[in-house]
């Protein structure tokens, strides 16, 4: 896989605009709305990297339209990471951060989070996970 490129970018925040939409929908039913893998194979290391970085870089790209936050992040990771075949798992956890609730939205790959600034797992639990086998079987 080369570079995503420009219309990457585009589909990324149009995708990630409407992300607001979603979140009227029951936790439960994200997944077969967010789930589409189109390729059959992963792609490799690299490419993987290359997207994370597309992504991340359209997002940033495309406030004001596009909110900013793990929710809009995470979704849309998640959204275009299945999409090309890399097989993730969107997680929504809970968790106290100075004394207070805190909520937190991320994508997991080998059970590791994609680029965090710090790994969420030691503040928050995983309250839902989402992956394309369980949201192939709401569907």
């Amino acid at each position: 896989m080369t570079d995503p490129g420009i219309w990457f970018g585009v589909r990324v925040i149009a995708f990630a605009a409407t992300v607001p939409l979603l979140l009227w929908r029951p936790v439960d039913r994200w997944g077969r709305h967010l789930t589409v893998t189109v390729r059959a194979s992963p792609p490799s290391e690299d490419s993987v990297n290359r997207l994370v970085t597309a992504i991340d870089r359209a997002l940033r790209a495309g406030w004001p339209l596009v909110r900013t936050g793990c929710l809009t992040r995470g979704i849309t990771m998640y959204r275009f990471l299945t999409r090309a075949g890399v097989p993730v798992s969107l997680h929504l956890g809970a968790g106290l951060v100075d004394n207070r609730f805190a909520a937190h939205c991320w994508v997991e790959r080998h059970g590791q989070p994609v680029r965090e600034p710090h790994d969420p797992r030691t503040i928050f639990t995983s309250m839902h996970v989402i992956t394309p086998d369980s949201a192939a079987g709401a569907a």
